[in-house]
Formats: structure tokens, C-alpha cells, sequence
């Protein structure tokens, strides 16, 4: 058995575990003691806040998590959606997390890819906005993954 995984949910929060919406009523902590696919409440993007490539990226990527009855799909609109990025961005340093969120999806640790992409939303912010957004640093950037 792996590693046991502790989580606090507040009063009314939802948790998505393997495609199962569970709303506790009070202050819950709950222990998985195996490999479990779950996203908490606050990490699920709404379909219209997926407004630039990578929060697209980041919604297909929890649809499946949440809905593994259509998750085949999802993975074909994520390969899709990624190879497209792939020719899109110049950044290397993007280009080079995406090669591994893929990596990590195709191992079947989407809620890890899901964390990788959430950490390339401030550089992508820059490269959408460049008037608007400040340098990030190298340093910067290898301690957001």
C-alpha cells in the first residue's frame, strides 16, 4: 500500500473522487489509504473561465478526473489541445512543462499534470499581457513546478 493521504474539507465543500461529487455537511477530514483520483472544490475550473490556452488545457485535464465515464474522450481533446500548444508557444520553458503535464497525464497523474499547468498560469498571464505583467526570472520560474 502507498502512502496515506490526509484532506480537511470545510462545512458544505464538494471533493470530486473518481468521478463521484461528495459534499460533506460539516468539518471532515478523510484519509485515503490508497491511489485515489480526486479535486477538490476549489482547484475546478468552470467552463467559462477557461479563457486562455492553458486554462482550456487545465479544464480538459479535469474532465478526466471528474467524468471517467467520458475520460477517452477527454484524453483524445487533451492530445489534441496539447499538440496545438505544442506549435503555439515559443517559450522553452513552457514548451519543456507541457512535454511533462503530457508525461504525467499519460501515467494517469492528472491531478499532478493539473497542479503543473496551474503553475504556468502567471508566465502565460505575462506572454498574453506583456505591457501589463512584470519579468519573471528564470529562478522564478523553476520554483513555480
Amino acid at each position: 500500500m502507498k502512502n496515506t493521504l490526509k484532506i480537511s474539507l470545510k462545512p458544505n465543500e464538494k471533493i470530486y473522487i473518481n468521478g463521484a461529487v461528495v459534499r460533506v455537511d460539516r468539518k471532515v477530514s478523510i484519509e485515503f489509504l490508497n491511489d485515489v483520483q480526486f479535486l477538490l472544490e476549489n482547484h475546478v475550473l468552470q467552463p467559462e473561465d477557461a479563457s486562455t490556452p492553458l486554462r482550456q488545457l487545465y479544464f480538459i485535464a479535469q474532465m478526466i478526473l471528474m467524468a471517467p465515464e467520458t475520460a477517452s474522450d477527454a484524453r483524445q481533446m487533451f492530445r489534441k489541445s496539447l499538440s496545438m500548444m505544442l506549435a503555439g508557444f515559443s517559450d522553452d520553458y513552457i514548451l519543456m512543462n507541457l512535454k511533462q503535464i503530457d508525461r504525467l497525464v499519460t501515467e494517469g497523474q492528472v491531478y499532478e499534470a493539473l497542479k503543473a499547468i496551474r503553475a504556468l498560469y502567471p508566465l502565460e498571464a505575462e506572454i498574453l499581457n506583456p505591457r501589463g505583467a512584470t519579468a519573471t526570472s528564470v529562478e522564478q520560474r523553476a520554483g513555480a513546478i
